[in-house]
């Protein structure tokens, strides 16, 4: 009896040791969905008052649990009823990965006209603010839904081939440490100058030291969230490409004389442009076949 009880313990250990694996894994794997998840809500989250910055943020995390728990069970589902559609679905995700990619340089090379409004929160009322706040925040919930599934789908790809108990586990601990670590650090980023501020009215007249540090951090923040939105597309043009190169054997063959991050670029490149195109072209078409009223 007391065997069999301690038999079930080291199960349990055992199950607990795979998982954790599995878990180093899939993380490392869905690192560069991180990276530009990181990017595009630190972008969506740095255009509020101080004031509103962490009730916003708030409300964009809890957000993003809930997507978690919408997607993690229909995954899970999809993993033990049709595990053979994961593929197919993350090599979807790629070419989407790689299209906001593409579109992302096409837009640095041919900037499209924006309106300015420098500081419209001056002529809006409270109630405006509002009502602006939340469709960012419903907006950035939506982005989140999107890489929540490529995380999820990218994590449970790397544990396809384990029991149904380690890949609920794993990936469950991928997805959730995703939003604990993506919004932790955009936290941290879109406060950066607030803090800067800080440390300069502290630091008066007397305390050079903490005014340049504050300074420094104030300066910085344009230029850390510039610095993320071309590591993230850097890292949604790597993910894509490594998606292609490491499930179609005749693509990695092809670019197998080029170093790995070489290839995986390069492919992520062309398939963003290849999408980018076909949107194009689909638009053009749409507006032929289906006239703008005027």
């Amino acid at each position: 009896m007391t065997g069999g009880f301690f038999a079930v313990f080291d199960d349990i250990a055992t199950l607990l040791d795979d998982a954790a694996s599995m878990t180093k894994v899939a993380t490392k794997k869905t690192a560069g969905i991180l990276g530009d998840d990181l990017a595009v809500n630190a972008q969506k989250a740095s255009n509020f008052a101080a004031s509103r910055e962490i009730p916003v943020l708030w409300a964009i995390t809890k957000g993003s649990f809930i997507n978690k728990l919408i997607i993690l069970p229909l995954a899970f589902l999809l993993s033990y009823f049709a595990s053979w559609a994961i593929i197919p679905i993350l090599m979807l995700g790629g070419a989407y990965l790689a299209y906001e990619g593409a579109e992302k340089i096409l837009e640095w090379i041919l900037p499209h006209k924006q309106h300015k409004h420098e500081n419209p929160d001056l002529q809006l009322t409270e109630d405006e603010i509002l009502y602006i706040e939340k469709e960012k925040i419903k907006s950035a919930i939506k982005t989140d839904f999107i890489l929540s599934i490529e995380i999820v789908i990218m994590a449970l790809g790397v544990v396809l081939n384990e029991t149904l108990t380690t890949q609920i586990i794993a990936v469950s601990v991928v997805a959730f440490l995703a939003t604990i670590g993506v919004y932790g650090i955009v936290t941290l980023i879109v406060r950066m100058d607030d803090f800067g501020f800080h440390l300069i009215e502290r630091a008066g007249e007397d305390k050079l030291f903490l005014k340049n540090i504050g300074l420094l951090l104030v300066r910085s923040l344009p230029k850390v969230i510039k610095a993320l939105t071309v590591i993230g597309t850097l890292a949604m043009l790597l993910v894509a490409g490594g998606i292609y190169m490491h499930n179609i054997h005749q693509v990695h063959q092809f670019f197998d004389f080029l170093p790995s991050i070489v290839a995986e670029l390069l492919i992520g490149l062309v398939l963003g442009a290849v999408v980018v195109g076909f949107e194009k072209v689909f638009l053009q078409l749409k507006k032929v076949i289906i006239p703008t009223k005027k």
